[in-house]
Parts: C-alpha cells; sequence; structure tokens
C-alpha cells in the first residue's frame, strides 16, 4: 500500500509539472466555416514514440501546409493529411511506419494516424476524434496528441463534407480535384512545430 501512496504521489508531481521533455507543439493555422484561426496539439512522446517521430517528420517537411479537411462525420472524427500535390502524396504513401501498442484512449479531441486493416498501414492521414472512440483502440489506432485548450471549438468550425471527397482523386489531382470539386472545404494553411520560446 505504502508503494502505491508513493507511485501515486509520484504521477501526481510529474503532472504538476507538465509536459516532458520530450513531448512538443504543432500550431495549425486553419480556415473554417468560422474564418481564419488556429489550434494547437500537444504531442505525447511516449504514448506513442513511433507516430509522434512520424508526425514531426512530416510536419517539418510542410507535408501538411496547403492541406484540406476532406472527411468530415461529426459524430465520429475529422479526417486529413493527403497531399495537395500528387507527386508528394506519391512520394510519402510508401513511407509507412510500424504498429504500436495502444496506450490511451481515443477520447475526444485526441489525434491518432488512420489506418487500414492491414499491419503497419500508418502513413500520413490523421484522426482527430470528434467523440468518445474508444472502439478504435482493440483495432491499433494509437493517439499520440490532444488538440490544447479550447482549441476543439475551431476544430468543430471545420466544414462537414461529409464523405464525398473520393481519396483515390485526391490522391492523383491534389487540390485541384477538391477545389473544384469542393470549394468550400476547410483548409490548413500551415502547420509548424512550436519552438519552447514561441507564444502560442
Amino acid at each position: 500500500m505504502a508503494f502505491l501512496s508513493l507511485r501515486a504521489a509520484a504521477l501526481a508531481a510529474l503532472s504538476l509539472l507538465g509536459p516532458a521533455a520530450a513531448d512538443f507543439r504543432v500550431k495549425f493555422d486553419v480556415e473554417t466555416t468560422g474564418g481564419p484561426s488556429s489550434f494547437t496539439v500537444l504531442v505525447h512522446e511516449d504514448w506513442a514514440p513511433i507516430g509522434a517521430a512520424h508526425f514531426k517528420e512530416l510536419v517539418q517537411a510542410k507535408f501538411y501546409d496547403d492541406t484540406r479537411f476532406f472527411r468530415v462525420i461529426p459524430t465520429f472524427m475529422v479526417q486529413f493529411g493527403l497531399s495537395g500535390d500528387p507527386k508528394i502524396s506519391t512520394e510519402w504513401r510508401s513511407k509507412t511506419i510500424q504498429d504500436e501498442p495502444v496506450k490511451v484512449s481515443n477520447k475526444p479531441g485526441y489525434m491518432t494516424f488512420a489506418k487500414t486493416g492491414a499491419p503497419n498501414s500508418r502513413t500520413s492521414q490523421l484522426f482527430i476524434n470528434y467523440v468518445d472512440n474508444g472502439r478504435l483502440d482493440g483495432m491499433g489506432f494509437s493517439p499520440f496528441g490532444e488538440v490544447e485548450g479550447d482549441g476543439m471549438s475551431v476544430v468543430k468550425q471545420i466544414f462537414n463534407c461529409g464523405e464525398s471527397p473520393n481519396q483515390g482523386q485526391i490522391q492523383s489531382e491534389g487540390n485541384s480535384y477538391l477545389d473544384r470539386s469542393f470549394a468550400k472545404l476547410s483548409k490548413i494553411i500551415k502547420a509548424s512545430v512550436v519552438e519552447s520560446s514561441e507564444e502560442l
């Protein structure tokens, strides 16, 4: 019992210290139905180290800049992560990453890579959970970050396009297809890693 009390105290102390040293933040500058805005995702490296590192690589490569939110289900999640440039989509589609254990559940506001039913199929596409999607845990969807503060109020203003945009056409034609056929889609203007010295 004493050991458990000490462990609980240690965990409580750690929570007061804030994010761990390896954690980082990514700011998304977006345009939604509410106009220009932004939200920030706090990435927890210890939740899913492989996913966190891959996400950081994608952001630093400016992969998510000028992309669209192309799948929106208010009772489920919002999906994005296909490049507006078909050549870039082709390049990153082959860069799959290994599956990893699900350490935290898919709660509202948590971010996870999309995947198929095949092993090790994560690439660049992401979910932000709108609701408690704990059912995804058993399917191997490993959250690695969470939308901070009131950021979900911005995420919930993403244009509800349902599942109409065709992912195959996005990959082959990019933004030219989306801007032509789905001009109302909300977009990511820029995604960037927030340096510790920067103000959010």
